[in-house]
């Protein structure tokens, strides 16, 4: 297949939404299929560097968001493209400029066109005029009418479906969670950072990690709130903040009064293809995010060994539903509990069994299988959904 995947978010942009592509990209070729990236400008991104079958179209930064984009133009220019690749499904990404350019390039070419809905938007709201211009049941209507037509959307959680379903969306859903290549984060591959050395941290230090943009919906606030309540009961503990975002300075304050300036780390961006480091080194992933649909890194971080101890969600509850993968809690004296029991415990949680099922389950592979199944079921979909009810009409 020639497939067309249409976004708003790819790399060099850091997001769950640009290393979910980059997987699904790296399934499908694997697979013999064909992949074009349809995307928008970045200024990390020399124009005079050639991308692989990457499509870039003009835009500019996103409102109160500023290090995300949307087109401004190319409309048109991705129909062009689009018609002499000859594409067999156009796959969106956003439900905003570039998504809706894919739309209109299926309908023009009259091929199928499925999406991918990764943001809970009702989390985000506070971004668009303090969350004074937006509300809820706009973000309905909004999810309602970008997923009309479509021939397959997926969901990457039970959370994403709950959603869509109360939303009211009727074209067909399927679950299907982003993957992880497996292999990546394997300890055998050696990317040559010691993340340790590097900080300052000592290597018998209990070491708790949290990785992710710091937005203020990541709620690591609650995270650092808790941390001098783990401090007391563990010995050295320390706490390393990796990414970087719109909440960073507010984080930075806050550790300053609390005093937790020398336990408390902040690394701000780091490359992608050095994360692996990152989560090998720690003997904790921590989270204490309400809004994650699928949580990445919450699989980067298994897939890397390390256990992880999350907010409670339908997701998380079901990946982390053994203590020798994770545990979930609801209250900050619970991630208190449960943290502590990790680090002064390690060897009590170290049955692999539980481990290896749950990634065969989430593998990079699973999810390259599933979505050429996904897209060979929505073709189909989208030709019952074509075909004249009245034979004459062939004529």
């Amino acid at each position: 297949m020639n497939i067309g995947i249409f976004t708003d978010t790819y790399f060099p942009q850091v997001s769950g939404v640009a290393t979910s592509i980059k997987t699904l990209r790296t399934q499908l070729e694997r697979k013999g299929h064909t992949v074009y990236i349809f995307t928008t400008t970045d200024p990390d991104v020399d124009k005079n560097v050639y991308e692989r079958n990457v499509f870039r179209f003009a835009s500019i930064p996103f409102i109160s968001f500023t290090d995300r984009r949307i087109a401004v133009r190319g409309l048109f220019h991705s129909y062009q493209v689009a018609k002499e690749l000859n594409l067999d499904i156009v796959h969106t990404q956003t439900e905003f400029s570039m998504g809706l350019i894919g739309k209109f390039v299926a309908k023009a070419l009259k091929i199928p066109c499925v999406h991918t809905y990764h943001t809970m938007y009702e989390d985000y709201l506070h971004y668009v005029a303090k969350g004074k211009l937006l509300r809820p049941i706009h973000v309905r209507m909004m999810t309602c009418s970008f997923c009309e037509k479509m021939s397959g959307i997926v969901a990457p959680s039970e959370r994403v479906l709950d959603t869509l379903t109360d939303y009211g969306v009727k074209e067909p859903i399927t679950i299907i969670p982003t993957g992880v290549d497996l292999d990546r984060f394997r300890e055998v591959n050696n990317d040559g950072i010691d993340v340790r050395s590097k900080y300052g941290i000592a290597a018998d230090a209990p070491l708790m990690l949290t990785l992710s943009r710091l937005a203020f919906e990541k709620d690591i606030d609650r995270m650092i709130k808790a941390f001098p309540m783990i401090k007391e009961r563990v010995s050295g503990v320390k706490l390393l903040i990796v990414g970087d975002g719109p909440a960073k300075e507010s984080l930075e304050a806050q550790v300053k009064e609390l005093g937790l300036i020398d336990d408390v780390i902040f690394t701000g961006e780091v490359d992608n293809d050095l994360v692996g480091s990152f989560y090998r080194t720690a003997d904790l992933f921590v989270s204490t995010s309400v809004s994650e649909s699928q949580g990445i890194t919450y699989i980067e971080a298994l897939a890397s060994g390390t256990k992880v101890v999350s907010y409670k969600s339908p997701y998380t509850a079901e990946l982390l539903d053994d203590p020798a993968i994770g545990a979930v809690f609801e209250t900050l004296e619970e991630f208190t509990e449960l943290t502590v029991s990790y680090l002064l415990n390690p060897d009590k949680y170290n049955d692999p069994a539980p481990l290896e099922q749950k990634l065969k389950s989430i593998s990079a592979a699973e999810f390259g299988e599933r979505i050429v199944k996904f897209y060979e079921d929505s073709q189909n979909y989208y030709l019952k959904q074509e075909r004249p009810s009245n034979p004459n009409e062939l004529n």
